[in-house]
């Protein structure tokens, strides 16, 4: 199912995990909601990336979530956060770099260990943009994109 004109409903719930799992990670009709409106998002990204851009991880169900050990409170469970790259265009620092400078309503804006970049949007986004790197007693966040 075709989400924007770049996005498939696929792209977002893909996952190895579920599939090895047998975990149902199809989204409900406000789950889907959401991810129309994040798939919008992202078409604006790709337009000024001007190549493709690749979810490695979108929408988890609470199951799925655990299974990824991902946050209690993520954006991924209701439709509303996914993980992307963009190799064509540069590295993932690059990408989160054009993101933060785009004038774009995005509630969070991770560069995560310098390996992903993970967008969630909101009703009242906060345009929060951290960097995640390792620390000595696990993942630390730190204001900021730092390349």
């Amino acid at each position: 199912m075709k989400l924007s004109e770049h996005f498939d409903l696929s792209e977002f719930t893909t996952s190895q995990i579920a599939t090895r799992q047998g975990i149902d990670n199809r989204p409900d009709p406000d789950e889907l909601a959401n991810l129309r409106g994040l798939s919008n998002f992202l078409e604006v990204v790709r337009e000024k990336v001007g190549k493709p851009v690749i979810i490695t991880s979108g929408y988890r169900c609470p199951e799925l979530n655990r299974w990824v050990g991902g946050s209690r409170t993520s954006a991924h469970m209701d439709g509303r956060a996914a993980d992307i790259v963009a190799p064509a265009f540069g590295t993932p620092a690059d990408l989160a770099e054009l993101i933060a400078a785009l004038d774009l309503e995005f509630d969070q804006l991770i560069l995560e260990y310098g390996d992903w970049v993970h967008v969630a949007v909101a009703d009242n986004p906060r345009h929060q943009t951290l960097t995640a790197v390792h620390g000595p007693a696990g993942t630390v966040y730190e204001s900021g994109i730092l390349v």
